[in-house]
């Protein structure tokens, strides 16, 4: 089914390619409507700002965009999927400091998901400010109307208006090359400037040249979340709808370049030469093409922003929280508590940066970081998967992490006081880092014992009918991934004080896959017809349904007769044929015997204190109230001996 899902995916048709178009490039495509007012800023206009700062797009689209992403980024899939998760997944066994870029990278998604609807919406807004009497318009409340709306309609899902978001980008584009055009056969000598001499004489020789490479990095913001969404599209159309997307970009960076050409010695004083391209007729439509595709571009970000906390669960990085299906398009999801942290973080943003020039240097910075650590991540796969020469791919590393570091370096600078930004970021990276941690910390002392020593002691309580039945068939969850292990906690659950007999005992254990919807189990018989280890396998991308999937290798089992039937014998079925069944759930405190180094103790009361405001383990394995058991015994990681307690 998953390689069917890749290969269908992965087909060129126009309508894949309109999905493509609708999907993958509302980031990067919205970028002309800041990237040449940002590097023009309040300077004076030369020929050296204008030719210099349009070669310096170009060929960062060439080496980001198209080398990088397209040519080489894109090879990264894990069964037709990307992402930097994905990419983790594929090179996680090559370096366990790997886990450092992964944590920094998803954390700098995240903050551009915070980041990219209030820029892009606000810098289509504040176009209305050049319509004749509107000049004053206050845009803010506007950009935090549009921006509440947009994440109020996530909980009803997107699969219907989505079907206009390619044809409506389809008209974005055919804009940018029609405005581009219309300017560039006017001044034609400005395509000169596409040669690298000018982007090399704009960093070396033009005065502070080499910090504007902050407002360039805006041309390539989009490319990693191009990565992020390659299981939409799949990599052919991807690469074919690019050849359109960039033509249009470059024509309407060379549009603006041509009229900012013809304002030699002036300077900009608040107009946008994006929309200094339209004539004042088609200003108020071009405007509103312009609001809309920086809508389908927020609505991009927001739905990779589900998709990556849902990885980031299925692989620890990240609390369980509530994880909806809004409709029925297959991979559409919906997490509130991502939803309101999103517009929370968005409405702050434009409050407090107020307009999008402001924003531009917060928006560099995450981006920058990154592709920095994508790249980093990207080494290893081309030297341990693909097989690459070291001395290529250490080629290929140093001018992409020459370029990205660069870059970075003037994003810094151009943050200074606008530094507030930096806390949500930081917020994230704590989540993700003490997560993970503290869950392999706590995991190191978690004893596992042999089901071998126990299992004559199993069929001794079940036949022993002076203790009541608790259940008919009695479900562990177990970490054990060894066949004839399990948890000590779970024997003593099993044998402890009201020892619980059941007819058949089961140990289920999940595997995340390093693929994304792997989804099958394996069985093993450790005591005929009466105890039995369930292994299903779960890929990265799929939330998992415990008990359903238990339901279905019982009524599977029974049909082979491997697990006997007795329902008939059983007087409850006359009124109820569904299976008596009863997951019981181990939940653990920190016992107040722990004694800790600084650094464990803060890691894991931390974790416990998140869990608590996590959703709970029934339902984050998809298990029902009424068949749960809940039991909370106290975790002694290194008890307190510091004491000398004398008898008197």
């Amino acid at each position: 089914m998953q390689k069917g899902l890749s290969t269908q995916s992965s087909k060129v048709t126009a309508a894949s390619l309109l999905v493509a178009l609708g999907i993958i490039y509302g980031d990067i495509g919205t970028s002309p409507l800041y990237v040449m007012k940002a590097i023009a800023g309040e300077r004076s206009i030369s020929e050296d700002l204008v030719f210099g700062g349009v070669s310096c797009v170009f060929w960062t689209l060439v080496i980001q965009t198209t080398l990088k992403y397209i040519w080489l980024t894109l090879r990264a899939d894990n069964e037709g999927e990307g992402g930097i998760f994905s990419l983790y997944a594929l090179v996680r066994r090559y370096g366990k400091k790997l886990v450092i870029p992964t944590i920094a990278g998803a954390t700098a998604l995240l903050a551009d998901g915070i980041i990219t609807p209030p820029i892009s919406v606000a810098s289509a807004v504040e176009g209305l400010t050049l319509v004749e009497g509107l000049e004053e318009l206050p845009t803010v409340p506007i950009v935090v109307a549009i921006l509440s709306l947009l994440f109020f309609f996530q909980r009803f899902g997107t699969q219907k208006i989505g079907k206009v978001f390619g044809p409506m980008m389809v008209l974005w584009f055919g804009m940018l090359f029609g405005l581009g055009l219309s300017q560039l056969t006017k001044n034609p000598a400005v395509i000169k400037a596409l040669h690298p001499q000018y982007a090399y004489q704009l960093l070396s020789a033009y005065p502070n040249g080499f910090w504007l490479l902050g407002a360039v990095f805006l041309a390539t913001t989009g490319a990693e979340a191009l990565y992020s969404d390659l299981g939409h599209c799949g990599r052919k159309n991807i690469r074919i709808s690019w050849l359109f997307v960039k033509t249009a970009l470059v024509t309407n960076y060379l549009g603006q370049a041509a009229w900012m050409s013809q304002h030699i010695g002036e300077s900009l004083n608040g107009r946008n030469p994006f929309f200094q391209l339209m004539p004042d007729w088609f200003l108020f439509i071009g405007i509103g093409i312009a609001t809309a595709a920086t809508i389908i571009a927020s609505q991009a970000l927001i739905s990779g922003s589900y998709t990556l906390v849902n990885e980031a669960m299925n692989l620890n990085f990240w609390p369980r929280v509530k994880v909806k299906q809004p409709s029925e398009s297959k991979g559409q999801i919906y997490i509130p508590s991502v939803n309101t942290l999103l517009w929370i973080g968005c409405i702050l943003m434009i409050l407090y940066f107020r307009t999008s020039s402001e924003m531009e240097a917060a928006y560099g910075f995450s981006i920058s970081v990154a592709m920095i650590m994508t790249s980093i991540l990207l080494s290893y796969f081309l030297v341990y998967t693909l097989k690459w020469n070291k001395l290529i791919v250490g080629g290929l590393m140093l001018v992409f992490l020459s370029v990205e570091t660069a870059f970075l370096t003037a994003n810094i600078a151009k943050i200074q006081e606008r530094w507030m930004f930096l806390f949500f970021e930081l917020f994230i990276f704590l989540t993700m880092y003490i997560w993970y941690y503290a869950r392999k910390s706590k995991n190191r002392f978690t004893r596992f014992v042999e089901i071998g020593a126990y299992t004559q002691k199993i069929e001794q309580l079940i036949a022993d009918t002076s203790i009541p039945r608790f259940t008919e068939h009695l479900v562990y969850l177990t970490k054990a991934n060894n066949r004839h292990e399990v948890e000590e906690k779970i024997i003593h659950s099993i044998f402890a004080r009201k020892p619980k007999r059941a007819r058949v005992y089961w140990l289920l254990h999940i595997h995340r896959t390093e693929q994304p919807y792997t989804l099958n189990y394996d069985v093993s018989e450790l005591i005929e017809g009466a105890l039995f280890k369930i292994n299903i396998s779960i890929g990265f991308r799929i939330q998992p349904k415990s008990e359903l999937y238990f339901k279905h290798i019982l009524n599977d089992l029974e049909m082979q007769g491997v697990v006997k039937n007795n329902n008939d014998q059983n007087p409850q079925f006359k009124y109820n044929p569904e299976h008596d069944f009863t997951f019981v759930v181990i939940e653990r405190f920190l016992s107040v015997e722990n004694e800790f180094s600084l650094r464990e103790g803060l890691l894991l009361n931390a974790f416990f204190q998140m869990k608590k405001l996590s959703l709970s383990d029934e339902k984050a394995f998809g298990l029902d109230k009424s068949d749960v058991v809940l039991e909370q015994i106290p975790l002694v990681y290194q008890p307190d001996k510091t004491f000398n307690l004398t008898r008197i």
